[in-house]
């Protein structure tokens, strides 16, 4: 199934170019590290992959409006987002939030400090990805919260598992 938001962000350069860093969500780069599955059994739909072996999956039947999965490399899992333009409004507005496990402001303003030592440009070129593709972006205080709470809430229903193992993937956001 093709993703009108999807190609949407391929056509526009602005967008991909943050996207890919400083979200580190590379379009080109879908294949997990090892074979997952849901433990509903529903279809997982990989959409992109992060510079260390990450995967984002979009979970069961539908189209943009599915839930995001976001898997690692080191066996942790969490739903980020319910659709893709969810999911994409949280990396626009806190591309750093694999830094942020609980949530908080004070993670965030830590992670958010490196990024944009390395990126004075971060800011400008957010708000230019933003109005390429037409939306507001909440604020990093809103974009965490509604990161913990679909992650915390409906998301710990999504479970996935090692498909070789059958090991269950253990939670990114939240409590452990």
């Amino acid at each position: 199934m093709s993703s009108p938001l999807l190609a949407r962000i391929r056509a526009t350069p602005a967008v991909a170019d943050f996207l890919l860093w400083p979200g580190d969500f590379d379009l080109d780069h879908r294949g997990h590290c090892e074979e997952v599955v849901l433990a509903s059994g529903e279809p997982l739909q990989p959409i992109a992959g992060d510079g260390g072996g990450g995967t984002y999956f979009l979970c069961g039947e539908g189209g943009d409006e599915r839930p995001v999965l976001y898997a690692d490399s080191e066996g942790g899992a969490a739903v980020v987002a319910v659709g893709l333009p969810e999911l994409v409004r949280l990396l626009l507005t806190v591309p750093w939030w694999r830094d942020c496990p609980g949530c908080t402001a004070e993670e965030s303003a830590e992670a958010a400090e490196e990024y944009r030592e390395d990126e004075p440009t971060l800011a400008d070129d957010r708000d230019a990805a933003a109005a390429a593709l037409g939306i507001e972006l909440p604020t990093e205080a809103e974009a965490l919260a509604r990161l913990y709470e679909v992650a915390t809430g409906p998301g710990r229903g999504v479970v996935l598992l090692n498909a070789v193992e059958g090991t269950r993937y253990r939670a990114l956001i939240g409590p452990r």
